[in-house]
């Protein structure tokens, strides 16, 4: 199997690739920066003998970037990067579209449609969301927060907005008769200070890991946070349109499937972020 991975060069999209190579599969970084990709890909051949592990230039922030891109067949698509802002000011593209909206959902939104064409017949397209998103509501009136930007707020948009495109992706899916799979990953609860070292890529201190311990009762740390989408990519059992998250209370653990959020489960809105989508990209999935 033949996998790319964006964000793959740092966090939890490092750990979905260690653990992907791990499992003996062919790994392709999309990472923006060539420089840190290779070193992760570095890292990840210390720790995996034998591991297959490539990279490509992939700016999601860039619609030239994402056109240009091109991979090679692969079998999966791990779409993982993202940006999160924490403070004002508002941010943007070099497309004039707000930097998380665009990057996280945007983007990845027209990667898709470039790859589809190059995927295996039963591809699968695992995307990791956040269960940040649970209790978010897109607003179409304000979709890329240009009257209220709120950085917390507009992350976890931007993350719902991932997950229903990911959703409505498998159902469209289904009515063309394809056998590919859209499925859904959530890390829950992915602290640094809970995460492994894997130096230079993350390193972390004796003090950093001792200030970490009492979350770890709740949390976990960004190698388990990536086993979900891991699972999701090479789960026997997995089919389209599923949630995969950690077992205890979607925040740590082992990953299981979870049943959908209910903001989820709104397809009206799924449909028209779709279309919105096609209109702000310029292409269309499955066009």
């Amino acid at each position: 199997m033949r996998v790319l991975v964006t964000g793959g060069n740092a966090g939890i999209g490092y750990f979905v690739a260690e653990q992907l190579a791990s499992a003996g599969e062919e790994v392709v970084l999309g990472s923006r920066d060539p420089a840190k990709a290779e070193t992760a890909a570095a890292a990840i051949r210390s720790r995996v003998f034998g591991a297959k592990i490539g990279h490509v230039r992939l700016d999601l922030a860039d619609p030239a970037s994402v056109a240009a891109v091109d991979p090679g067949e692969l079998d999966a698509v791990v779409c993982n990067a993202g940006v999160a802002l924490d403070d004002p000011p508002r941010r943007e593209t070099g497309s004039g579209h707000e930097l998380m909206f665009g990057t996280n959902h945007l983007g990845h939104f027209a990667l898709v449609a470039r790859l589809l064409p190059a995927l295996a017949p039963d591809a699968r397209i695992v995307t990791t969301g956040s269960f940040a998103a649970k209790s978010a509501s897109l607003d179409f009136a304000d979709l890329q927060s240009e009257r209220d930007y709120r950085p917390k707020r507009t992350y976890e948009r931007s993350k719902l907005a991932q997950m229903l495109f990911a959703l409505e992706l498998d159902r469209r899916l289904r009515e063309a008769g394809s056998k590919r799979l859209s499925v859904l990953a959530h890390p829950g609860g992915a602290l640094d200070s809970l995460t492994p070292a894997r130096p230079p890529v993350h390193t972390r201190t004796a003090g950093r890991w001792l200030t970490g311990q009492p979350a770890r009762l709740l949390l976990h740390g960004k190698d388990a946070g990536a086993r979900p989408a891991v699972r999701a990519v090479l789960g026997p059992d997995v089919t389209g349109g599923q949630l995969w998250g950690p077992r205890v209370f979607g925040l740590r653990g082992r990953p299981r499937l979870e049943p959908l959020w209910a903001n989820l489960t709104d397809t009206a809105a799924a449909e028209r972020l779709w279309a919105e989508s096609v209109t702000l990209t310029g292409v269309e999935p499955l066009g």
